[in-house]
């Protein structure tokens, strides 16, 4: 059965940002002379083979610096984002989009585009682990049709593989467009633990690979780029010698040039998920302004249900939150240190397993998942993690016999993602 792809406009819109950050650029296909090595040619190779590389044209000097800093700024005020102070690198472009949304499909969009402007054809996709690289490699092969009909062309794709160099010289000759799929794990690392994309070999006529490869100029895709660069992943992928980096992601780490954003309200707006459940975490004041307790839940397997709670416990090291599974009757001011804040009448006169509530003789009631009292940012977020992870598994429960997936963004007090559980 042959697979439908429907258009959308928010793929279409997503490459036409990364095309119009380069209007100017002119359509070039340039060729050089590929370095031949010395030795013999692995099987396929001969002596007579044309050697003729074909490379992604740079930027012209005509394009400076200047210009491309503004048309992204033109994307940003069009698409509503804060702009760029500086260029932020040569070139580096962040394209946030929500799981789900057809991450990938939009950056193979986008790379036909990019040939269809500017006549680029060399792309490396660059993931953080085997069994994502598999993933994109699938995408690729059950999208090649559907856009061999809309471009007239196919993309010529590949999974780097150390012990079958012969794609990397086809991968340099080829002057359709290429694709290299590589996981970080295949270049990330020195010394000792060398790779051998690093390596002169014999079997590549003593040339390294990573060498016939930058010599392309490729096009970086980093897919989920918070997964993918550390400090020494950055400087390795300095040595691809990119002509620019695209970095798509959900939950980005760090906002290089944002010239698009689909965030989860957006999807949801769009209708591209099936629903939205916000779940946020209550802060609220005291008669004791200053006490911290977050209920964390309640434990209902014995026969006197108890609970367990988090407050803070004067120690030698100083104050610090402590965790505690309490019964009716339990007084936070002595197990504290006897610290003043838990003073008036923090002490337990209720664990009631029908509503998840935990009350206090003082009149406090909590449910599972409050907190009152002053949070600092990290316990906040210790709780929005622990929170979003109990919600997800409930929720995994209750839709995976459906066949829907949960996705389960957390998020801290300015709504910004930190991470997002699958």
């Amino acid at each position: 059965m042959k697979l439908q792809f429907k258009h959308q406009k928010f793929q279409a819109d997503a490459a036409k940002a990364v095309v119009d950050v380069f209007a100017g650029q002119p359509y070039l296909t340039p060729t050089y002379m590929m370095d031949r090595g010395t030795g013999h040619y692995q099987l396929g190779l001969n002596e007579d083979d044309d050697f003729t590389g074909w490379s992604n044209a740079k930027i012209v000097p005509e394009l400076s610096d200047g210009q491309i800093l503004e048309h992204i700024r033109k994307i940003q005020r069009d698409g509503q984002i804060e702009p760029s102070q500086s260029l932020e690198g040569k070139y580096n472009l962040t394209i946030e989009m929500e799981t789900g949304v057809g991450k990938t499909y939009t950056y193979i969009k986008t790379m036909y585009e990019l040939n269809k402007a500017y006549g680029w054809t060399k792309f490396i996709v660059v993931v953080p682990s085997i069994a994502i690289r598999e993933g994109v490699y699938k995408s690729f092969q059950v999208t090649q049709d559907h856009f061999a009909e809309e471009y007239g062309k196919k993309i010529r794709f590949f999974i780097y593989n150390s012990s079958q160099l012969t794609e990397i010289d086809r991968f340099a000759s080829d002057s359709s467009i290429n694709v290299m799929i590589i996981n970080s794990q295949a270049f990330n690392a020195r010394g000792k633990d060398a790779r051998r994309i690093y390596m002169k070999l014999d079997e590549f006529r003593s040339r390294r690979p990573i060498d016939i490869i930058a010599r392309t100029n490729p096009i970086l895709i980093i897919d989920e780029p918070q997964s993918v660069e550390g400090k020494q992943t950055k400087e390795r992928l300095k040595e691809f010698h990119p002509l620019l980096t695209l970095r798509y992601s959900a939950t980005p780490r760090e906002y290089y040039n944002l010239i698009y954003r689909l965030d989860a309200m957006d999807a949801y707006n769009k209708k591209l998920v099936k629903k939205i459940a916000v779940k946020g975490i209550t802060e609220s004041g005291t008669t004791a302004t200053e006490s911290f307790v977050y209920l964390e839940g309640l434990n209902l397997s014995k026969s006197a249900p108890t609970a367990t709670i988090q407050f803070d416990c004067k120690r030698a090291s100083g104050i610090k939150p402590m965790s505690a599974t309490v019964t009716e009757g339990y007084n936070l001011f002595d197990h504290s240190g006897e610290l003043p804040e838990y003073r008036d009448g923090f002490v337990v006169k209720r664990i009631d397993g029908r509503d998840d509530s935990i009350e206090f003789i003082n009149g406090i009631k909590l449910y599972a998942g409050d907190v009152i009292g002053k949070v600092d940012e990290n316990q906040l977020r210790r709780i929005q993690i622990r929170e979003t992870i109990l919600s997800h598994i409930e929720r995994e429960r209750e839709l995976f016999n459906k066949g829907i997936k949960v996705l389960s963004p957390v998020l801290h007090r300015r709504g910004r993602s930190l991470s997002c559980i699958r």
